[in-house]
């Protein structure tokens, strides 16, 4: 995971099925989880959405709640110290 795999789930949309339209972070944890038990997609696509199953199921959604457009949320300084240590800055 990198800053730019998170910056892709906010801003890349799901291209078919239905959920076409969704960005990749919006979409609902069922959804995920199905995707779980009956396989991703290859590609690009599929490693962004085990990235979003990941972090879903982890309860990480607040990661990527900062790059979103017009954001207002302001992390906590737990979820600072997790953003530091996860990225290394």
């Amino acid at each position: 995971m990198n800053s730019v795999d998170l910056q892709n789930l906010v801003s890349i949309e799901m291209p078919y099925a239905k959920h076409k339209g969704r960005l990749l972070a919006d979409l609902p944890s069922n959804y995920l989880n199905w995707f779980a038990r009956e396989g991703f997609p290859t590609g690009e696509l599929g490693r962004l959405l085990i990235l979003m199953h990941e972090i879903d199921h982890d309860l990480l959604n607040f990661l990527i709640s900062p790059l979103r457009k017009n954001n207002t949320f302001m992390p906590s300084t737990s979820q600072y110290l997790l953003l530091i240590i996860l990225f290394q800055l």
